[in-house]
C-alpha cells in the first residue's frame, strides 16, 4: 500500500566556466516535497529576475494554498488530480508573473525563464515543466527522462524519428526552445506522474548540465557517489565545468527512502 516516503536532497548551482552571471536559480519547499528549477534568459541579466520571480511565486502559491479556503487564480481541471493541479496552477502563475514584470518594465522586456519542478506526494513523484529543464529518474541502473524538452530539436525529431544522435548534434538551432515562462499571458504546462520506489534517485537539471554530460554518465556519477548526495552534486557540476561548462549549471538530487527505515541524514 501506500506509505510515506522519506526524501534526502542535495542542490548545487554553478555559473560554469564561460559566464559571468547564474541566471539559473533553485529552491525547494521542504514541507510540501516540492523541488524547482529554474533557468532564466534575457539580457542585461534580467534572466536571474526571471528564474527568481518565477520560483518564488511556485513557492508562495503552495504556501498560500495550504489553506483548503484559499482562492486559485485558474480554474481547475478535471483531467488532473488535486496535486497535479496544484502544481500546473503554480507554474501558471508563474508565467503570468513573469509576463507582467516583462511586460511593465522596459529593462525586463523578453525575460523568461524554463521551469522543472518535482513534487513527491504519498507514493508518487509529479514531474511538471516548461522548457528545456529536465527531470530524471534512475531506478535499477536505468535512467529515464521524465520530461520531454519544448524544444525545436525534439518536434524535429518528432517530424523525422529516423534523425541520426550525429544529425542531433549538429542541428542548428539546438538551444532554441519553444515554450518557456513570461513569454505570453498564459503558457501550457506539461505533467506526469510514476510510482516512487524506495532507492528511486530523481534529478532536476538545467540544460547547462545536460549540454555538457550525456544521461548514462550523469547516472555513473550519481551512482558512485552512493548515499552521499552532496558528492553527487559536486561531482556533477564539476565534470560538467571539465567538458566546457559554457552555461550555468544546477542540480538537485533526491533519493526516496522507506520511511520505516533508520536513515542517518548526512548533509
Amino acid at each position: 500500500g501506500a506509505f510515506t516516503m522519506k526524501i534526502r536532497y542535495a542542490a548545487k548551482t554553478d555559473p560554469g566556466m564561460k559566464r559571468q552571471q547564474n541566471e539559473d536559480y533553485y529552491d525547494t519547499v521542504e514541507e510540501e516535497k516540492l523541488f524547482i528549477v529554474a533557468d532564466g534568459m534575457g539580457g542585461h541579466a534580467k534572466g536571474e529576475v526571471a528564474s527568481k520571480l518565477a520560483t518564488e511565486t511556485v513557492k508562495e502559491f503552495f504556501k498560500r494554498t495550504r489553506d483548503e479556503e484559499a482562492t486559485w487564480p485558474y480554474k481547475m481541471d478535471r483531467q488532473l488530480s488535486y496535486v497535479e493541479n496544484r502544481l500546473v496552477c503554480s507554474i501558471k502563475l508563474a508565467n503570468w508573473k513573469v509576463h507582467e514584470s516583462a511586460t511593465k518594465d522596459p529593462m525586463c522586456k523578453g525575460m523568461g525563464t524554463t521551469m522543472v519542478t518535482c513534487m513527491i506526494s504519498g507514493d508518487k513523484s509529479y514531474f511538471s515543466h516548461v522548457g528545456d529543464s529536465r527531470g530524471y529518474r534512475i531506478r535499477d541502473g536505468v535512467i529515464k527522462q521524465m520530461t520531454r524538452d519544448h524544444s525545436l530539436l525534439e518536434d524535429y525529431k518528432e517530424a523525422k524519428p529516423d534523425m541520426t544522435e550525429e544529425e542531433q548534434k549538429n542541428f542548428p538551432h539546438k538551444n532554441v526552445i519553444t515554450r518557456a515562462l513570461g513569454m505570453r499571458e498564459s503558457v501550457q504546462v506539461d505533467i506526469r506522474h510514476d510510482t516512487l520506489l524506495p532507492g528511486d534517485t530523481i534529478f532536476l537539471c538545467c540544460d547547462g548540465l545536460t549540454g555538457m554530460i550525456d544521461d548514462q554518465t550523469i547516472m555513473k556519477i550519481c551512482l558512485a557517489a552512493g548515499e552521499d548526495l552532496e558528492k553527487a552534486v559536486t561531482d556533477l557540476v564539476d565534470q560538467a565545468n571539465k567538458n566546457g561548462g559554457v552555461d550555468n549549471i544546477t542540480v538537485i538530487v533526491l533519493k526516496a527512502y522507506k520511511d520505516d527505515e533508520d536513515v542517518v541524514t548526512k548533509k
